[in-house]
């Protein structure tokens, strides 16, 4: 069989993936993408932030009809039809994996489905049900994301322990819900649980959730899934699972006790491992790190000159925008472009309730690396747009450099979060300062005026809120 001739190949068709794939094209690349599932989009549109974040919708409708009695405004209890739900999940899905099909065509990128493995470092075979072809590239770009982290201790073959994967099928609504991990994937999907009716408990090795975020942040999703959580317990272990009829039992330590307990399922949420196996990275000069990760340079490019690498393949944090910023970094190695790439800011968003997010330096890490900073807050308890949805329990903070008064960092926890961080990362890309933000004029009442309270706060003269005044 003739070899197919490109001059780009990216193995992987996920957020990192396309996105490599079509910024090619539209420099006038020749482009094959090569996927192994049939719909495009990868773990994050298939089985990943976008079900998930689909979910969650679905769920929040419950929560705030239950909620809405304390305005006068009631309902009946709301019936879950399961099958409904994942037919519309699933067309949620489908509409955006035909999207990127569609834009691929367009493009005149040519879509392989099949398993990539590599011959060598200019080989590519293409592994598929109709049989194999094989691809000879000038560069290729692996993008083939990552998978949840099941420790063998817990893979027992039972299907009621899942990863996210399983759980997001939503294939019931288990009366007695475990999480083992208090990381972003446990604690979306089991508010999505929770919503749904489960007594969800949680369980995390370390003495906080959503480890990365700032404990101040991390606290108001803590009080909340207090309320709506049957537990969470910090600095608790599971020690061992066993299947029990329809049940799983469960034997865990917590506050020095041992407990056993049975649980209708069980979601496993420790971590997520790079698919980097079964590639032949081992024909080329690709380098791997003691965790499987891909070891690359500022600009992506791997140990052998002709591959480059991007998203959670190659490590770091582990989100899809990441890996679409990396794509072009990518790409652009490939095209010659010969400046330096520079450290970017990437933000990260927890999807609970409520949400968070933040971008830059956070506060915790200031202090561990020694750098002086000032932090100013303003509550949301001072906000009128969100005191008008009854969700007052959120924090917009900053962190500041006391010397030059730039933005170098922005946390938010609150209703919404998600879609507010994005204002802090341009304020740190742009190197504004607090007076910046202060001075911009933003609408009012939005939750976007947290922001700008925010760097008020940090002058001394917030008007929905005291703040201490700074020395002249």
């Amino acid at each position: 069989m003739e070899p197919i001739q490109t001059e780009i190949v990216v193995v992987g068709a996920g957020p990192g993936g396309y996105a490599a794939a079509f910024y090619a094209a539209d420099q006038g690349k020749k482009v094959i993408l090569v996927e192994k599932e049939k719909r495009l989009g990868g773990v994050c549109l298939n089985r990943g932030c976008i079900p998930s974040k689909a979910l969650l919708h679905a769920t929040h409708f419950i929560t705030a009809a239950r909620e809405s009695a304390e305005r006068g405004i009631s309902f009946e209890s709301p019936k879950v039809d399961l099958a409904k739900l994942r037919v519309w999940k699933e067309s949620v899905l489908q509409k955006l994996g035909q999207g990127i099909g569609f834009l691929a065509q367009k493009r005149g990128v040519e879509v392989l489905n099949g398993r990539g493995y590599f011959e060598d470092s200019k080989t590519l075979r293409v592994e598929s049900d109709q049989g194999q072809k094989f691809v000879n590239f000038e560069h290729a770009i692996v993008a083939t994301g990552s998978k949840s982290a099941l420790p063998k201790a817990f893979d027992l073959g039972n299907p009621r322990i899942m990863t996210s994967r399983e759980a997001l099928e939503i294939e019931e609504i288990p009366a007695k819900f475990l999480i083992v991990g208090g990381g972003y994937i446990g604690m979306e999907l089991g508010t999505v649980y929770a919503g749904l009716g489960s007594q969800v408990v949680v369980v995390e090795a370390l003495d906080t959730i959503l480890a990365g975020a700032d404990p101040d942040l991390a606290r108001l999703v803590m009080v909340r899934a207090k309320k709506t959580f049957s537990e969470v317990r910090l600095g608790s272990k599971v020690l061992k699972m066993a299947t029990s009829g329809k049940q799983i039992r469960v034997e865990s330590e917590f506050e020095g006790k041992a407990k056993e307990e049975t649980y209708d399922r069980v979601l496993v949420a420790v971590g997520r491992i790079p698919n980097c196996d079964d590639l032949g990275i081992e024909n080329t000069k690709i380098v791997r790190d003691d965790k499987g990760f891909i070891t690359v340079d500022a600009k992506q490019r791997t140990a052998d000159p002709s591959i480059f690498a991007i998203g959670d393949a190659v490590g770091g944090v582990l989100l899809a925008h990441k890996a679409a910023r990396e794509a072009r970094t990518a790409v652009d190695g490939i095209l010659g472009a010969t400046d330096v790439s520079l450290p970017i800011t990437i933000p990260a968003v927890v999807f609970t309730d409520p949400e968070v997010a933040w971008c830059g330096l956070t506060e915790v890490e200031a202090r561990q690396r020694n750098v002086p900073v000032e932090i100013a807050k303003f509550p949301w308890s001072g906000s009128g747009r969100a005191l008008s949805f009854d969700r007052i329990d959120g924090l917009t903070k900053l962190v500041i450099d006391p010397q030059t008064e730039r933005i170098l960092g922005v946390g938010i926890a609150g209703v919404g979060a998600g879609e507010l961080i994005a204002e802090g990362v341009l304020a740190i890309e742009m190197g504004a300062t607090a007076k910046d933000l202060a001075l911009t004029v933003h609408p009012h009442p939005t939750l976007s005026e947290t922001l700008m309270e925010c760097a008020e706060v940090f002058y001394g003269h917030s008007t929905h809120t005291l703040a201490k005044k700074k020395p002249v």
